[in-house]
């Protein structure tokens, strides 16, 4: 069986697909298109083993998600691959009324379209995409893989917000993000550890987004962002955690409006509003150069992930830490700067582990503190695109 993730974004869509047989699966190749909507349309597409796939395609056209879907389907078709035998796509959230990655029927779409009220910079894609790609494909079966699940086994204690009943039964409450991802760090813990996999697992998910989950027994106890993937942790263009008292002040500003507000919050916050950028790379160059603003930007943001972490040591014990994401992969520093505070605790991070760049850092699940640290810390990669194709498998055999 063949699988097709999909994982729309504002303006792009990524994409892989794995060939599955006897509950095995193998990547076939993965890409993305960018700049949809855009005169800067650009293909990228790999084979499993990295080869550039995309010479052939021609022009990039993707001025809409109409033209984006047809030049997917192209670079496909030109390439010789299979087609797919199922589709899975990436949403973020469900709404109030769905558990469970869902197969998409008419019922399940009604049910995504009432959620966008939930998440209306992430969602409103993936069901533009869904549907198109269903006039185009209408035999596929496909499903809605959702960034919640993981986060279901939470306990009413940690999803409750002190708010009125009348709102609460509305369906505002803490969802929880990052699960594909969680889950996967969790799949291949147990696959390295086995026997020895950590009963106290704290996974911060570091990238654009960001967020930080205590796992006890690997299911879901805990984690930072809310109602929206716009709370928690300090992000690349999104604040965390706020008094809800700053929102109200943004709003009463003059030519506020809650578009306005929520722009604000999810586009022009977080480090992109105290250091300039929200790349971390750029933000780490400027900060050795001695910008001051750059320096602040990334002591804030470990800070705020620091708390985070600190909580759940507090609350839940902690016997492994594991980063992962882009910021969480790829930049000992942030690793450093975070783990710092942490010795205290009998946390020991080995240096040289922790800077040196492994041949294939995409497959690796490596450990980076010292064998003598009393809570271990492990660098694992995200692998959200073969979990969603994992569960697409599952649901296609019931």
């Amino acid at each position: 069986m063949h699988i097709l993730v999909l994982n729309p974004g504002s303006s792009s869509i990524k994409f892989s697909m794995f060939a599955e047989a006897a509950g095995e699966l193998r990547s076939l190749y993965e890409g993305e298109l960018s700049g949809i909507g855009t005169t800067l349309a650009k293909l990228e597409f790999r084979d499993s083993g990295g080869n550039d796939m995309s010479a052939g395609v021609g022009l990039v056209k993707a001025g809409s998600m109409d033209e984006a879907i047809g030049t997917f389907e192209r670079a496909i078709g030109l390439s010789g691959l299979p087609k797919a035998d199922a589709v899975g796509y990436r949403v973020v959230h469900p709404g109030p009324h769905l558990r469970g990655h869902q197969l998409v029927t008419p019922e399940v779409l009604e049910e995504l379209k009432k959620a966008e009220v939930f998440a209306p910079l992430h969602d409103p894609e993936a069901l533009e995409m869904m549907e198109e790609m269903m006039q185009r494909q209408p035999g596929v079966p496909r499903y809605a893989c959702f960034d919640t699940v993981f986060h279901e086994t939470m306990p009413e204690v940690a999803t409750v917000y002190a708010l009125p009943e009348a709102v609460r039964t509305e369906g505002v409450r803490r969802y929880g993000f990052h699960g594909l991802s969680c889950e996967s760090v969790v799949v291949q813990m147990r696959a390295a550890q086995g026997a020895e996999f950590p009963r106290r697992i704290a996974i911060a998910h570091l990238g654009s987004g960001c967020s930080v989950t205590a796992c006890i027994d690997g299911m879901s106890v805990d984690t930072t962002m809310g109602l929206t993937p716009t709370g928690g942790v300090v992000m690349g263009t999104r604040p965390g955690d706020l008094d809800p008292g700053v929102v109200l002040y943004l709003l009463r500003r003059e030519g506020a409006t809650v578009d306005s507000v929520e722009a604000m919050l999810n586009h022009d916050a977080g480090l992109k509003a105290l250091g300039g950028v929200n790349d971390m790379r750029e933000l780490r160059t400027r900060a050795a150069a001695g910008d001051a603003a750059a320096q602040l930007a990334t002591r804030v943001f470990c800070r705020s992930v620091l708390k985070a972490i600190g909580g759940y040591i507090a609350m839940y014990g902690v016997d492994t830490l594991v980063f992962t994401g882009g910021i969480g992969e790829n930049d000992p520093a942030s690793r450093e700067q975070i783990v710092a505070d942490l010795m205290g605790l009998g946390l020991l991070l080995d240096v040289e582990a922790n800077r040196a760049e492994p041949k294939d850092a995409s497959k690796t699940v490596r450990r980076v503190s010292t064998g003598d640290s009393k809570i271990a810390v492990y660098v694992v990669p995200a692998e959200e695109d073969k979990m969603i194709a994992w569960h697409v498998a599952q649901m296609c055999r019931h």
